[in-house]
């Protein structure tokens, strides 16, 4: 493996640092992107009973807000739910745009590592063919051996530049279909309770400050 880097020059560095980071955001994504973690299953139906036994006080929301982005935007909706249907939607709204933008973090910088790491790989290779080519004008093209040799070195990194770009690439694209899914998630349940609160049966709530 040393000698696979070596020969394929100093581009292979930033290729493997690239790998390096993409790995690091793979792992984070995996663990922050889980939907048990983002918008528990039961949640909506624990405030709907705090509601019900007038229990909803502000160190309920505190404890919702802090368990989940779910509880997050579900605070959000009830701290201004008094002031009407569609204030609690802009509130909602507001605290949700913050969750998505937590959501969608570091997926531009994997979609950058799965852009560029073909194109180091390519500038590699052209860098090596340079040099075999240099080599021809100096000693000619008697040594087969010599040319076959520093022609696959010279190809080293577009092999390790989509080596990294594919994985990157794939699970980019499956981070992004994730986070929509969440995002939906999300959405509907702002929705029920949106609607639960502002129907036509009219909800007593115990007086709600900010958390």
């Amino acid at each position: 493996m040393v000698e696979i880097v070596k020969a394929g020059g100093w581009l292979m560095l930033p290729i493997i640092l690239c790998s390096i980071v993409a790995i690091a955001i793979v792992i984070e994504r995996f663990w922050t992107l889980s939907a048990a973690r983002i918008a528990p299953r039961y949640t909506l139906g624990q405030v709907w009973t705090w509601i019900k036994n007038n229990e909803l006080d502000s160190a309920h929301l505190r404890e919702l807000r802090l368990a989940s982005p779910l509880g997050q935007i579900l605070v959000a909706g009830l701290v201004n739910s008094k002031y009407g249907r569609a204030a609690m939607t802009v509130s909602i709204e507001q605290a949700a745009s913050q969750v998505i933008h937590d959501l969608e973090r570091y997926l531009s910088t994997l979609g950058t590592i799965a852009a560029i790491t073909p194109l180091l790989g390519l500038l590699g290779t052209v860098i090596g063919m340079i040099d075999v080519f240099t080599q021809i004008m100096v000693q000619g093209t008697g040594n087969a051996n010599a040319l076959a040799g520093g022609i696959s070195q010279a190809l080293i990194t577009t092999a390790a530049g989509l080596s990294v770009a594919i994985p990157t690439f794939m699970f980019h694209r499956m981070f992004m279909r994730r986070v929509d899914t969440l995002v939906m998630n999300l959405e509907q349940e702002s929705i029920k309770l949106v609607d639960a609160l502002h129907s036509d049966r009219r909800v007593d709530i115990k007086e709600i400050g900010n958390p």
